[in-house]
């Protein structure tokens, strides 16, 4: 079984450093869609870790904890991903000067 361990301190920041990049650059070309492909890529990576989770065998009981750590750490970075996708998403809706269907974040972006 092929376990990309997203709990490895190297790998950890690679995707963090990968994941600000992109948002930098969704922020800078006023586009959601990248913030998008980012949260997509993360729900993918989750799903792939608990179908792991869920479909171990006996004798692999060893990568359980391993993989509760990734799934951990997925979360947090779907939950980052999310909150860039909206923050962009304001954005690029403030550039073309669409009217912002909700705005119940509102507190959050006065925050950041």
């Amino acid at each position: 079984m092929i376990i990309l361990n997203m709990s490895h301190p190297v790998i950890l920041l690679l995707m963090l450093c990968a994941t600000v990049l992109l948002i930098f650059l969704a922020q800078e070309i006023k586009k959601s869609f990248v913030a998008a492909i980012l949260l997509f890529g993360y729900l993918t990576i989750l799903s792939i870790h608990v179908f792991q989770l869920s479909t171990i065998s006996e004798e692999l009981n060893m990568f359980v904890p391993t993989l509760q750590k990734c799934i951990i750490i997925d979360f947090v970075f779907v939950l980052i991903s999310f909150f860039s996708y909206l923050w962009v998403d304001d954005i690029e809706a403030k550039a073309k000067g669409k009217k912002v269907i909700s705005n119940s974040l509102n507190w959050l972006w006065k925050k950041v």
